[in-house]
């Protein structure tokens, strides 16, 4: 059998791991939203980051951060260079 500190202890860690979870869910729907809102911008026509963070309302440095990981992945490709800053394009639309 288990004592009442063992039952107390177990409570404790799954009330724990449930906060834990919630964040990191809340974290992905923010993330799927940024990645949805991001696409939709530059599904039209390529577009730098500072014009991303313009028309999304988003910090530059979010918006930097999403798009190196699509480049990361293969979903987002650099188009021709604006100035200082390249243009991104979903990978599917370069060429």
């Amino acid at each position: 059998m288990q004592s009442n500190n063992q039952k107390e202890a177990l409570k404790l860690l799954r009330e724990e791991r449930k906060a834990f979870i919630e964040r990191a869910r809340k974290m992905i729907v923010e993330q799927s939203k940024r990645i949805s809102a991001i696409n939709s911008q530059i599904e039209k026509e390529a577009k730098t980051i500072p014009e991303l963070a313009s028309a999304l309302s988003m910090s530059p440095s979010d918006v930097l951060v999403t798009v190196s990981a699509l480049r990361k992945y293969g979903k987002v490709v650099e188009g021709v260079k604006d100035g200082y800053y390249f243009k991104y394009q979903l990978a599917t639309k370069a060429g």
